[in-house]
């Protein structure tokens, strides 16, 4: 049985559904992110596994027990929010020892709870502060000690790097991820922030218009997606349109070059064509054995960043983007340059409608 079982949770506010047959299992320690656009529902989730929400329909399972009926401060969750939310009238320590305070925990343990947190989030020496003296990063630290220290079986995280600058939401985010497989403990974290969610999480749960479209880990949401909608919002993409010529066989005609897509009988529209995903970094400058489609392109932009040239192509009637590592001792491609670009076919995405 899994840890966390969340079974058919629904949430309307009067005619309006925001959460629609939302199912999911977790397992003990493992860290999942629910990703998504701002309103489909994903903040409402976690809410509703708080406890801050009620569910209109469904249930949620810790360990066991529906906690549905259970008071929020008895179904032992931690939660973080994304504007810290910290007592601006208590010390840094006396936030942390919050819960543990209300819980009836005696003074000693409490001292000795906050003084171990503390070391943990890098802060063993702020115990003194007032919130107002922390930068935004450290206030967000002593928010996860808190929701912490009362040992939760359950840590949820609703987009608590969003207000950071990135530097510190890199550094942050890894501080995070460090500390939750030190406890070990269960973790959902909401985000809208892909590179967040691909980097942090052992799966991901991604979400649209109140339901969930695709769970998997990671590698699997990025180069497998199910739906149109993942294939689109989860990284950069490259939407193609292919003249069918065999359904059955999966055989198109792409910028002049015939290829057989690898994942079986394709679904043309009226016009007899299939829309096809490829992201930049499955494409290469020149041809390539390793590489079974060539198509003869010219180079209609070129942006150089640093590391990386980023290159749009046109072939045929197809424009694609593609990125190209530097190389110090070579000028980057010119515009208006023609060149080959290759790929696999089976890095292929059929979009179907």
């Amino acid at each position: 049985m899994s840890f966390l079982s969340i079974r058919d949770l629904e949430k309307s506010f009067g005619a309006t559904r925001v959460v629609e047959k939302f199912n999911l299992d977790v397992e003990k320690g493992e860290f999942v992110s629910l990703l998504g656009p701002s309103g489909c529902g994903k903040t409402t989730v976690l809410r509703m596994i708080a406890g801050f929400e009620t569910p209109s329909a469904g249930e949620i399972v810790i360990e066991g027990k529906n906690v549905i009926d259970v008071p929020t401060r008895r179904r032992e969750v931690g939660m973080v929010f994304q504007a810290y939310a910290l007592f601006p009238n208590l010390t840094v320590a006396r936030n942390v020892g919050f819960g543990l305070k209300i819980a009836g925990v005696p003074k000693p343990e409490i001292a000795a709870r906050v003084e171990e947190m503390l070391r943990m989030i890098g802060l063993p020496d702020l115990a003194g502060r007032w919130p107002y003296q922390l930068s935004g990063g450290q206030q967000q630290r002593v928010a996860l000690a808190r929701a912490l220290a009362p040992r939760p079986r359950v840590l949820l995280l609703d987009e608590p790097l969003s207000a950071l600058d990135a530097k510190i939401r890199v550094s942050l985010r890894n501080e995070i991820r460090d500390i939750q497989r030190e406890l070990g403990i269960t973790t959902l974290f909401v985000t809208h922030d892909q590179e967040e969610a691909l980097s942090m999480s052992d799966r991901v749960v991604v979400m649209h218009k109140g339901r969930v479209e695709q769970v998997g880990a990671p590698h699997e949401i990025y180069n497998r997606p199910t739906t149109r909608f993942v294939a689109n919002f989860v990284g950069t993409l490259n939407t193609l349109t292919a003249k069918v010529e065999d359904a059955q066989a999966g055989l198109v005609s792409l910028a002049g070059a015939r290829l057989r897509l690898p994942r079986g009988p394709v679904t043309p529209d009226a016009k007899g064509e299939v829309e096809l995903g490829l992201r930049p970094e499955s494409i290469r400058l020149g041809a390539s054995p390793s590489r079974d489609v060539t198509l003869h392109a010219r180079l209609e932009e070129v942006s150089f960043l640093g590391s990386v040239i980023r290159l749009r192509a046109r072939a045929g009637d197809q424009l694609l983007s593609l990125d190209a590592f530097n190389h110090t001792e070579a000028p980057p491609p010119q515009i208006g340059a023609t060149t080959d670009i290759s790929f696999r076919s089976a890095d292929l995405i059929p979009l179907d409608a």
